[in-house]
């Protein structure tokens, strides 16, 4: 599991390294929406959350952490996240999220990040690695972690061209992340 688990995010992380060096030819965004983009995008995020849940369960608490930090961080961290990033979701919808053309939204969360799906997704990860204490969960974690944080900046070429400068505006009153 961990190996699929660290598979999956170098995969990704290679995508948009590849995309950040190469914006002419890059994955991500793809360049067109098809009936397979879905597939590319959705399977291996839900498989790599898939892959931390269960890492979580099987190591729970094997890391020693505080019941009050695990219960009383982790949980709240796991719930703001889950509720940030599906309320998003439901404003962009499934396609506009996994990569297709659509609007620029600044409105939402988006008032206060550039990115607060990949931040919610930081915050769900995160809490999940301190609520569960297991080690395992914490490597695969990390490196999904460090997808995210990439993912914008293979982005963020992608949304200049696509909205000009309405993007430019945005991108100078919002910070990337927080």
């Amino acid at each position: 599991m961990v190996v699929l688990g660290l598979v999956i995010a170098g995969a990704a992380l290679t995508t948009f390294v590849w995309s950040i060096a190469h914006p002419d030819r890059r994955i991500w965004p793809p360049k067109r929406y098809t009936c397979v983009t879905p597939f590319l995008v959705w399977v291996p995020t839900f498989t790599l959350f898939g892959i931390l849940f269960v890492l979580g369960i099987w190591g729970w608490g094997i890391v020693s952490l505080p019941n009050w930090l695990r219960f009383g961080v982790g949980v709240p961290v796991i719930v703001a996240g889950n509720i940030v990033v599906w309320s998003e979701v439901s404003h962009f919808g499934v396609a506009q999220t996994g990569g297709a053309a659509g609007s620029l939204r600044t409105a939402g969360m988006y008032r206060y990040s550039r990115n607060p799906q990949y931040m919610a997704d930081i915050a769900i990860i995160s809490g999940w690695m301190v609520l569960s204490a297991a080690p395992l969960a914490l490597v695969v974690g990390i490196a999904a972690i460090i997808v995210l944080v990439a993912a914008p900046f293979a982005e963020e070429p992608w949304l200049e061209e696509q909205y000009g400068d309405a993007f430019e505006a945005y991108r100078t009153r919002v910070r990337r992340f927080l």
